[in-house]
């Protein structure tokens, strides 16, 4: 099933299944608990990132190409850093380049992102994919000189500006997607192909990054996690390719559909 998550014209938020036709039907419930999808069909006035997540929990460097083109050799374990929930973006709703904290080199990195559905602590590598709820596009947007020049050795600083998370279009449940890294996934800015490669790449496998993150850590229900981003990203092209305003940015990956969101600048 796909769903999503919008507005209505009275500005109340909801969930709906996407339906083959293209038709939305009016989901009542908890997406964590019980729910129904029902037969009364709706019109989004907005479509919304698919998850308000509570937490987001991100994996660096999580392809074999992608640390190869980072001239970094691949890490022994997962290598985590966090975005606030602030960074969250709609689909159709336009990426910011900082302004008053400037940066000039933002950056692109498409991503298959996991929604846990529920809570859970301690979790093996066998039993993690039981407690995803489902998947859905992301665009781990990355200021690359807050992350490596000015960030003081972390990266949250240059992951974590407003708009550079953004999610969707829906989110699938799990049950559509029984192995994630089967997935192929890309980036297109502006019409041209950017990134193209598929999850099979990982250096650590989705219920390898549950099991991990749940060690001694309780992950929320809305736990959203970012798996990593395949070869291709901007800063590692020669000459480099950072967003620019008036850019508009596609993250794609099959099964799921693309998320586009325009790029503008911050008002100074």
């Amino acid at each position: 099933m796909k769903v999503i998550r919008y507005q209505t014209a009275e500005g109340h938020v909801r969930h709906a299944s996407l339906q083959p036709d293209g038709t939305s039907r009016e989901i009542i419930g908890d997406l964590f608990g019980s729910f129904e999808v029902t037969t009364n069909r709706v019109t989004p006035h907005k479509l919304l990132a698919p998850i308000a997540p509570v937490n987001i929990l991100c994996i660096g460097l999580n392809y074999r190409r992608h640390a190869a083109e980072s001239n970094v050799p691949p890490p022994e374990r997962p290598i985590l850093f966090m975005k606030a929930t602030t960074t969250v973006q709609n689909p159709g709703d336009p990426i910011i380049l900082p302004r008053h904290l400037r940066s000039d080199e933002v950056d692109f990195e498409c991503e298959l992102a996991v929604v846990i559905g529920r809570r859970c602590r301690n979790v093996s590598r066998e039993k993690a994919l039981d407690f995803v709820l489902g998947y859905t596009c992301a665009n781990d947007v990355s200021a690359r000189d807050w992350q490596i020049k000015w960030g003081g050795s972390q990266w949250c600083r240059g992951k974590t500006f407003d708009t550079f998370a953004p999610l969707g279009p829906c989110l699938v449940l799990k049950d559509e997607i029984p192995d994630p890294a089967a997935l192929k996934i890309r980036t297109v800015l502006n019409g041209q192909v950017m990134q193209d490669w598929s999850c099979d790449d990982f250096i650590f496998d989705v219920p390898a990054i549950i099991s991990f993150l749940s060690g001694s850590t309780t992950l929320l229900p809305g736990t959203v996690i970012l798996t990593g981003t395949p070869h291709g990203v901007g800063f590692a092209r020669k000459p480099p390719v950072f967003l620019q305003p008036g850019d508009s940015v596609t993250i794609e990956i099959d099964k799921i559909g693309a998320l586009t969101n325009p790029v503008m600048a911050e008002e100074e």
